[in-house]
């Protein structure tokens, strides 16, 4: 089902202004969810990336929301568009924006994403307490990963184009 990506070099870097960003745009179906599109931009020259997911089919706003308990969770698939905001309670909260991407990912990559958020944070800090916050936020998350410890995590996304795909999750209205 899945075509070859669509490719295009040497297009002009909205940020640099060189003519070295690529454009990728790629359909594939994705289990219990549908077909999507999968879109991205990266500059060979600055770094420049930006990614997104749309589903081909219209889709409601949505909210879905998952406990984490176990290891075998870690492989939960999770697909986020970059309108979406992920709420992980007592943790983090990532919301959409300019900055914000969409990609194609499980529990453990999700959460992977959020512990180098929280490790430059701990890195760069320089006030004591909110250095140990983030030292603490780490532990849970290993915690979590290990099996060891519960987590919640909140998608809601008004595109409609994200998903938590499990039995596990609940899927309401946004």
């Amino acid at each position: 089902m899945n075509k070859e990506p669509n490719t295009m070099r040497g297009q002009l870097c909205p940020m640099c202004h060189k003519k070295t960003l690529t454009l990728i745009e790629e359909e594939m179906e994705v289990p219990y969810f549908g077909k999507l599109s999968l879109f991205s931009m990266t500059c060979a020259s600055c770094k420049y990336h930006k990614a997104d997911i749309e589903s081909l089919e219209k889709k409601d706003p949505c909210k879905y929301s998952i406990e984490i308990s176990s290891e075998n969770d870690m492989k939960i698939r999770i697909v986020k568009s970059s309108q979406a905001t992920v709420k992980i309670p007592h943790i983090t909260t990532i919301d959409p924006g300019i900055v914000s991407n969409g990609y194609i990912t499980n529990v453990e990559g999700l959460l992977n994403r959020v512990k180098q958020q929280i490790e430059q944070i701990r890195d760069s800090e320089e006030d004591d307490s909110l250095k140990k916050k983030a030292k603490n936020m780490l532990k849970k998350l290993t915690k979590v990963t290990w099996g060891n410890e519960k987590l919640k995590i909140i998608i809601e996304d008004p595109s409609g184009n994200s998903a938590i795909i499990s039995e596990k999750a609940v899927k309401s209205k946004l």
